[in-house]
């Protein structure tokens, strides 16, 4: 069952009554190949809910450490980088991701909450950062600070590339292991807008 889709029908449907009746069925989806399952109004909410999957809590855990080295890159982009279109992408990246990240702490603080009244530890995965695809590693970030105009630029697209590459890997194992619908929209979001970042970083002309 996914939570958080219960709770936007549940309240569409407290705040669409002249559309719809109050014994309205909730239409439930399920895990891959499963049938979608039918609750009343009346169990939205309470104790039949199900904890979203170990990927989808180790999913969100990693992204958010993954988000915020792309932040910490980009905050360099304005003193450093030369190239206009460098210094526009990693505004929008900055733009993005920041709000991304506050999205995925509020599924995490929600999962936290309702975890253990239903039986579940609510905790977050360990894990190790440097292993995620994509991570710079630090030799690479003390490089990129160190940079400045085209050097920079170069480097900044190059180490960001990967660091998308790597995301997109991310989002695509958790849409074939997880079961959380709101994680999967996020795992899309990702996708859609890092690889539209890929391709206008590969078209970017540096020296």
């Amino acid at each position: 069952m996914r939570v958080v889709l219960i709770a936007v029908l549940a309240a569409v449907l407290v705040g669409c009554t002249s559309q719809a009746s109050d014994e309205a069925p909730v239409i439930v989806p399920q895990g891959p190949g499963e049938p979608a399952r039918t609750l009343s109004p009346e169990d939205v909410g309470t104790d039949r809910w199900v904890a979203p999957s170990e990927a989808d809590v180790t999913y969100v855990a990693k992204m958010i450490v993954h988000h915020r080295q792309a932040l910490e890159m980009s905050a360099l982009a304005p003193e450093r980088a030369q190239d206009a279109t460098v210094k526009g992408l990693a505004s929008r990246i900055n733009d993005t991701q920041g709000p991304e990240i506050g999205a995925m702490e509020q599924w995490q603080r929600e999962y936290a909450q309702q975890a253990p009244a239903h039986g579940h530890s609510g905790s977050q995965p360990e894990f190790d950062h440097a292993a995620m695809p994509g991570m710079a590693s630090a030799a690479d970030l003390a490089a990129l600070a160190a940079a400045r105009g085209a050097d920079f630029d170069r480097l900044y697209v190059r180490l960001m590339t990967a660091h998308h590459e790597g995301a997109l890997k991310m989002a695509v194992e958790v849409l074939s292991n997880g079961s959380d619908v709101r994680v999967e929209e996020m795992a899309n979001d990702v996708i859609v807008t890092q690889t539209d970042e890929i391709e206008r970083m590969k078209a970017i002309a540096l020296p």
